[in-house]
């Protein structure tokens, strides 16, 4: 069951239901998914995602879920919230590729972009994408990411060096990009 934490046009947040379980297992043995997350080379089955989802369940990580079809689309949240500094981290993924490049990830993120902001009083949030996904730094950048810095050649993946790029936003930039 899903409930609407926050809402845009095309998606809403939902807390993460650990029932998902099994669809999150599908979506991250699927390597063409997989290949853009932390989490490549790790073995995912239904009993180990459910801890997993528990876990995130906890704190500021949330469902992302199709408005109109009320259907699990992907999640995002918060790592490593520090609120004396108000910084935090922020991940995100769309495991239903028929949601791909068609603005979900966009309005998904920024709508937990604003809840960080208003309601978790962060000022500075960060974000990690690896160099080849340029599909992810476009999202980011429409938001109002820049780019803060490039690990080069620290991800070795597919036989490959690949860099990893550091982007961040402070509140006044996601506001004065996104009129919310």
């Amino acid at each position: 069951m899903y409930f609407k934490k926050m809402a845009g046009k095309k998606c809403y947040l939902s807390p993460i239901d650990s029932n998902d379980a099994e669809k999150f297992t599908e979506w991250l043995n699927d390597l063409e998914i997989l290949v853009n997350l932390q989490l490549y080379n790790g073995i995912i089955n239904v009993e180990n995602e459910k801890t997993f989802l528990n876990n995130l369940s906890k704190d500021h990580n949330y469902s992302i879920i199709d408005l109109e079809k009320n259907e699990l689309i992907g999640n995002c949240g918060f790592i490593d919230i520090d609120h004396l500094n108000q910084t935090a981290d922020v991940g995100i993924f769309i495991g239903n590729k028929n949601y791909w490049n068609k603005g979900y990830g966009t309005e998904a993120l920024t709508l937990l972009m604003d809840y960080g902001f208003r309601a978790l009083n962060l000022h500075n949030i960060q974000i990690r994408v690896y160099g080849y996904n340029k599909r992810a730094q476009k999202c980011y950048e429409k938001i109002g990411f820049k780019q803060i810095g490039i690990r080069r050649e620290a991800l070795y993946r597919n036989l490959e060096k690949h860099d990893i790029i550091y982007m961040d936003i402070l509140s006044r930039e996601f506001y004065e990009k996104n009129k919310i």
